[in-house]
């Protein structure tokens, strides 16, 4: 059992910068792969950032070159900063713990909210 716990969301200006943070509590969490979704009302859940437990990073295309995510396995962390935020990056932001692909076993923390206005 893993239990994720996200902090670090709230409003920011265009071009801001915000820095998500995911406590992780469990057993073997190296061998999950950690993510960051988002959900806008109204929008499906996508995939933000996911990152291997060797530290192999992919991100969705919108958000390329803006966010970094990142994982400290000693303090059972994840992280996500987000650099130039725009309008379009306002939703919940959810932390993910993924294993697989036999079984497949996916955690949910309850989502920060980001909100990017003037």
């Amino acid at each position: 059992q893993v239990q994720l716990v996200e902090s670090g969301g709230g409003l920011v200006q265009p071009g801001g910068s915000l820095r998500l943070s995911c406590a992780a509590s469990g057993n073997n969490l190296g061998i999950y792969i950690m993510g960051w979704y988002r959900q806008a009302p109204g929008k499906q859940r996508e995939l933000v950032a996911r990152i291997t437990s060797g530290g192999s990073t992919n991100y969705v295309d919108s958000v390329k070159g803006r966010f970094t995510i990142s994982r400290d396995n000693a303090k059972k962390k994840v992280y996500l900063q987000m650099n130039s935020l725009k309008p379009e990056d306002t939703a919940v932001y959810h932390c993910n713990a993924h294993r697989g692909p036999l079984v497949v076993v996916d955690y949910w923390g309850q989502g920060t909210q980001v909100t990017v206005s003037s």
